[in-house]
């Protein structure tokens, strides 16, 4: 019983590794925009299990996707090439969707110990950052 739990979570982490490289090929900007942020959702996921369950290198691992999966969403929308202002349907969801990802790590960096609480720092500030870029892309000057 044991070695087939092992088998499905191994399985299931070589499928998200390579999640984020499938969500890269994904033609459509805005739809890879959020698949990636849908990534970042999962991924915090993965980060708060692992951090649970005393795993630093996949809590670490999972905290980079996090942080990988939101540049990649940003990314993705700052190619189409579209103004923010005139057609706000895909940033704002991108918004929405990455303030609620930030409150998720915040709370996660309440919940770390003190030690631990340096690894999520960085994504939590960036997360902040490209929300309020988003924001002040779709509020900004005419």
């Amino acid at each position: 019983m044991n070695r087939l739990l092992l088998r499905l979570l191994l399985t299931a982490s070589l499928s998200q590794a390579a999640s984020l490289e499938t969500i890269r090929k994904e033609p459509n900007l805005e739809k890879r925009s959020e698949l990636a942020l849908a990534n970042a959702d999962l991924a915090i996921d993965r980060a708060r299990t692992a951090y649970q369950n005393g795993e630093d290198a996949a809590f670490k691992t999972a905290l980079d996707e996090v942080s990988a999966s939101l540049d990649l969403g940003k990314q993705s929308l700052d190619a189409t090439g579209k103004n923010a202002r005139k057609k706000p349907k895909y940033f704002k969801k991108a918004e929405i969707t990455i303030r609620r990802l930030a409150r998720r790590l915040d709370t996660m960096r309440n919940e770390v110990s003190v030690d631990d609480r340096p690894a999520v720092e960085p994504v939590v500030t960036r997360a902040h950052a490209l929300q309020e870029e988003i924001l002040h892309a779709i509020m900004g000057t005419k």
